[in-house]
């Protein structure tokens, strides 16, 4: 069977060098959403950017192999991959292409602590939640019982902290991103796809020590990027690409 390659920058990489065994297989979490949003909050997820997100973060499964393998050619030092084509690396082009993110705009920033977040809760989502552990609360199925503005802004969380920015703790979400979303237009207006590349760089570069096993952030960027970039390694599927740009 002829050997597939792709061409990067004058050179080839073939589908053995870039699928070589693995070390370690990283254990990875994503929490895709239950089911499409509802029209009724269509028009805040769109002021904020996040309405494509909710449109596709649905049955996306990772593959570990590839991410594990991905992440053993990461170097923090330069934020790139070294291959044997050379380095490459996502880029923002590649968070708004990917997620239609916005990446322009202010940076999202402020603390992450707060002595009374039980009162921002209710203030925002409409109730206070049982167990808020060190700012950060249980990822909540039942929110599509809120008013459409709080029920925005839980199904905004969600999407957060389990799809674009999930941690190691896989089922909790800390609230200082719900203090970012108490005005929807002001939100929009926040470079939302750069924390969420940050965030991934962050995670990818802890995953490069000896002792990690877990690596949590963005992780389906980083299997499209790779999808996207090397098309070998697409899988073949049945049915049409949920992701626009990989089609393409």
């Amino acid at each position: 069977m002829e050997r597939e390659l792709i061409r990067l920058d004058n050179k080839h990489i073939s589908v053995d060098q870039m699928t070589m065994s693995v070390d370690r297989v990283f254990q990875c979490y994503i929490r895709n959403m239950s089911g499409p949003p509802s029209l009724l909050i269509e028009g805040y997820l769109r002021d904020v950017g996040f309405w494509h997100v909710a449109t596709i973060g649905r049955g996306c499964k990772l593959d570990l192999k590839l991410i594990s393998a991905l992440i053993e050619r990461w170097r923090p030092e330069t934020h790139t991959f070294h291959l044997p084509c050379g380095e490459c690396t996502i880029t923002l082009e590649d968070v708004e292409l990917q997620l239609e993110l916005p990446v322009d705009g202010y940076a999202v920033t402020g603390s992450a602590y707060s002595a009374a977040w039980g009162a921002v809760c209710y203030e925002l989502l409409g109730a206070i939640p049982d167990n808020i552990n060190g700012g950060r609360i249980e990822l909540d199925n039942d929110s599509t019982e809120l008013k459409r503005i709080r029920y925005a802004r839980a199904y905004i969380l969600e999407m957060i902290g389990g799809y674009l920015m999930p941690d190691l703790s896989r089922y909790r979400v800390h609230l200082r991103w719900l203090l970012k979303l108490v005005n929807f237009r002001a939100a929009g207006e926040l470079s939302w796809g750069s924390v969420v590349l940050a965030t991934l760089y962050r995670e990818m570069c802890g995953a490069t020590r000896p002792n990690k096993a877990k690596i949590g952030g963005c992780l389906s960027l980083l299997q499209l990027w790779a999808r996207c970039r090397f098309p070998f390694l697409r899988p073949r599927m049945d049915h049409p690409y949920t992701f626009s740009l990989i089609t393409r």
